[in-house]
């Protein structure tokens, strides 16, 4: 029988060793240490106390659940443009945001909408997998441009120049995933105008926001033509819910409204009260960022011999490069098998070079995290 093209999309390795650890764990012997999850970017800590008090007086009350409009409720996409006034100073109408189901269904809608089949989208490598993925899968091009240290794993408007023929489309990330890099606010601008320059279409991952350890985060909200996809997954810690959104263009807005009536219909109604009330937690969720800032810290000291990560300015990962020859598939099964505690490949991340990194999530519990450290410490023992 006929297969399709989208059944060749690679897997999402992090997905895989999600199920390994699953497995370990359920096989884990009574009074056995338990699997430490590092493989994964998932807060520890669950929804915020005002997010689950709004879930369930909704569910109390006995509110109808059902289809919201496309875009989203009124009221959540209202407060999420307030929230680019409080932390940006950006008059952002709410015309021009768009709830999604999670950031994953906002990549999806931001590429029907902005590409056509053959379109050659940029990106940096190392580089979220499901980027490469969900593009190839919808007959795009991914463009991949090697990116080091020495610019922090991010693009520079030179890499882009440099690119012939000249892409159609350009992904950032600021902080990153899986190198927990940003770009600052001068270098944002740079790419800006760049791509505003060339008639590109600038895509800006911000997932991350609100994950920052040294300084705030630039939103690309601010220049014409650019695309914001964020989400109430990382610093909000709504994993499950799948509630994420977009700031369009005014010229996307109804291309967008028209793919998700069609692809989605709408995100989770329940879902969206509790995102909406999620905003009142702000004193919460910033302890918690000042966890993984301690996590980190308490990580990056653990790590062994020859395994070197720079701090990350922002997300929970570090991205550890193990050195020339190593094997991150290989490390990533002695980790899970021998010392409990699941890591993700930095194969997932850069096809071309990943197999000499590995990607730690600290964004567990600080008990679970502490606790990593003292095993990934005796390594070398």
């Amino acid at each position: 029988m006929k297969h399709g093209r989208g059944a060749d999309t690679p897997p999402f390795r992090v997905m895989d060793v999600i199920a390994a650890a699953n497995a370990a764990e359920r096989a884990r012997p009574p009074g056995a240490p338990r699997v430490l999850r590092l493989e994964v970017g998932q807060p520890g800590q669950g929804a915020p106390a005002s997010a689950r008090a709004a879930a369930a007086a909704a569910l109390t009350r006995g509110d109808t659940m059902g289809y919201t409009e496309a875009l989203g409720i009124s009221s959540l996409r209202a407060r999420i443009a307030r929230h680019y006034a409080d932390w940006y100073g950006l008059d952002i109408p709410a015309s021009r945001i768009a709830v999604t189901n999670g950031a994953s269904g906002a990549f999806s809608l931001a590429f029907l909408a902005c590409f056509d089949q053959g379109d050659r989208i940029a990106m940096a490598a190392p580089y979220y997998p499901p980027y490469v993925n969900t593009l190839t899968a919808l007959g795009m091009r991914p463009v991949v441009v090697p990116c080091g240290p020495e610019t922090r794993f991010q693009l520079t408007a030179a890499k882009l120049d440099s690119l012939s023929p000249r892409p159609d489309g350009v992904i950032v990330a600021s902080p990153a995933n899986p190198a927990g890099t940003m770009l600052h606010a001068d270098e944002l601008t740079g790419l800006a105008e760049f791509c505003a320059a060339r008639g590109i279409r600038l895509i800006s991952d911000e997932i991350y926001h609100g994950l920052t350890y040294d300084q705030p985060p630039s939103s690309a909200a601010r220049f014409a033509g650019a695309v914001v996809v964020n989400s109430f997954s990382k610093y909000f810690c709504m994993t499950g819910w799948r509630v994420g959104w977009m700031v369009l263009p005014d010229d996307l807005v109804r291309p967008v409204e028209r793919l998700a009536q069609n692809l989605t219909i709408s995100a989770s109604h329940i879902a969206q009260v509790a995102a909406e009330a999620a905003f009142a937690d702000a004193p919460e969720l910033d302890a918690r960022v000042a966890s993984y800032r301690r996590s980190r810290d308490r990580l990056l000291a653990a790590l062994p011999a020859g395994w070197q990560a720079a701090a990350p300015e922002g997300a929970f990962y570090l991205y550890i490069d193990l050195g020339a020859g190593a094997d991150s598939e290989a490390t990533a099964r002695i980790l899970l098998d021998r010392h409990g505690i699941a890591a993700a490949p930095g194969i997932d991340f850069d096809a071309a070079r990943g197999q000499r990194f590995l990607r730690l999530s600290y964004a567990g519990a600080e008990d679970a995290m502490a606790e990593a450290a003292t095993r990934l410490a005796g390594l070398g023992d």
